[in-house]
C-alpha cells in the first residue's frame, strides 16, 4: 500500500489561456512537468492525474502517470474545489483498489518548475510533524503588505489591517514588519485520515513551507517568461522528459 502520493489536478478547458494545462513549454505539455517532478522524487509511491478529460488522461499516461478514473463533470467545473476533486481521488482509490495512502502531495500543474528534492523534503517535514494536519508552501513576499493602505469612508488612508491613519508607522523599512509568505503552487501536502475525519482539505495546523519564488501560469505573459528562463537556464524536469521513449 502507498504512504505518498501525488495528485496532479488537471480538468479541461481554461478562459485565460485554453487548454492551460497542456500549454507548450519547452516542447512538453505543463502537464508533463509535474509529472515529471512527482517520478523525480524518491519519496512519492505514485503519480496519478485526476482529469475529466480522456485526451488529458492519456497524455498523462503516456509521460509517466496513471489516470485510472475520469473525474465527473460536477467535480470540474470553474467552481468546484480542491476538496472536491481530492476527496473523490481518495475515495476512488479506497473503493477500487483498496490503496489509501496517508500523504498526498497536491502538484499544480500551472507551476511547473520544482526541485524534487524540495518535495521530498516538504514530505518528510509533515511526517515529523505529527500534530499538522496539512501543508502548504509559500514564497517570502518581496513587498510588506503591511506598508499597505486601504480608504476609509472620508476619504483618506488607513492601515490595511486597522483604522489607523496615523502613516508615518507604515514609513518605516520593511524588515521592522513580519515576514509575509505569498502562497504558491510549489509543493502542498494533506493527510488522508485528517481529509475524512473533519471534512476539511487543509485544518487549522497548517505547516508552512518556504519554498523558492516561483512563476505560475495565469497568462500568456507569464508562460512566455517561463519559456525564456527554461530556454537560459535548462531544468532538470526537461531533461527528464527529453530522455523519455515516446
Amino acid at each position: 500500500m502507498s504512504t505518498s502520493i501525488a495528485i496532479i489536478p488537471a480538468r479541461s478547458g481554461s478562459k485565460s489561456i485554453i487548454d492551460k494545462n497542456l500549454a507548450d513549454l519547452g516542447g512538453f505539455p505543463l502537464l508533463a512537468y509535474s509529472i515529471a517532478a512527482a517520478k523525480l522524487s524518491t519519496r512519492i509511491d505514485r503519480v496519478i492525474v485526476s482529469t475529466d478529460s480522456k485526451h488529458y488522461a492519456d497524455l498523462a499516461i503516456m509521460y509517466g502517470a496513471e489516470a485510472p478514473f475520469l473525474r465527473p463533470a460536477d467535480l470540474s467545473s470553474d467552481t468546484s474545489t480542491d476538496y472536491d476533486f481530492m476527496l473523490h481521488a481518495m475515495q476512488w482509490l479506497a473503493e477500487y483498489e483498496s490503496d489509501e495512502p496517508e500523504y498526498w502531495v497536491h502538484l499544480r500543474p500551472t507551476t511547473p518548475l520544482r526541485n524534487p528534492m524540495l518535495i521530498d523534503d516538504a514530505i518528510e517535514k509533515i511526517i515529523s510533524a505529527t500534530g499538522a494536519t496539512a501543508l502548504r508552501s509559500g514564497h517570502l513576499s518581496p513587498e510588506s503588505p503591511f506598508k499597505w493602505f486601504r480608504k476609509n469612508r472620508e476619504g483618506y488612508l488607513t492601515g490595511l489591517t486597522s483604522d489607523d491613519t496615523n502613516l508615518d508607522k507604515f514609513n518605516l523599512p520593511r524588515q521592522v514588519f513580519p515576514d509575509v509568505f505569498i502562497p504558491d503552487g510549489y509543493v502542498d501536502v494533506v493527510k488522508r485520515s485528517y481529509i475524512l475525519m473533519n471534512e476539511k482539505l487543509h485544518g487549522d495546523r497548517v505547516l508552512a513551507y518556504e519554498s523558492p519564488y516561483c512563476t505560475e501560469v495565469d497568462s500568456v505573459e507569464e508562460l512566455e517568461l517561463l519559456d525564456f528562463e527554461i530556454s537560459k537556464k535548462g531544468s532538470p524536469l526537461l531533461d527528464y522528459l527529453r530522455g523519455l521513449i515516446i
